[in-house]
């Protein structure tokens, strides 16, 4: 015996009653800020930056998203973090932090962050922040908010 909706229309409303109240997810990808660079930006700090993440993290949260992060050590875990990250669920958005892509020397890890989310997450928008600042508005540039 299958069970459709046809047999419980009740059931079929509330699937998608529940459909429509899911948050979508969000896995925003970033390096640690203890192993960024600040001699360009010598105002920012470890801690500030750290800051402006968990914001930006409860900004997203108020605006009605899930948000998942993965903070990366530009060392070989980098690649293993990042793909476990993105096999732990659907994501509907992948930010992808400015610390990887400047400066150059984190480009390597950058190409394969980017590659990874197009693997393992086709059918997530990627956004782009250019701050630590700014991961919000990065997200809801692709992702109407709720």
């Amino acid at each position: 015996m299958s069970l459709t909706g046809t047999e419980f229309p009740h059931l079929a409303r509330d699937d998608a009653r529940e459909a429509t109240m899911r948050k979508p997810n969000v896995l925003a990808i970033g390096l640690d800020p203890r192993f960024a660079d600040y001699s360009a930006m010598p105002q920012l700090t470890a801690e500030l930056v750290r800051a402006y993440i968990e914001a930006e993290i409860n900004r997203l949260r108020d605006a009605g998203f899930e948000v998942d992060t993965c903070l990366l050590t530009p060392d070989a875990t980098a690649e293993s973090d990042v793909e476990a990250a993105l096999r732990s669920k659907s994501f509907a958005c992948v930010v992808i932090g400015a610390g990887l892509r400047e400066p150059s020397e984190h480009l390597l890890l950058f190409e394969k962050v980017l590659n990874l989310a197009h693997r393992l997450a086709p059918d997530a928008c990627i956004a782009f922040n250019s701050t630590p600042a700014d991961t919000a508005e990065a997200v809801q540039r692709w992702i109407v908010s709720r």
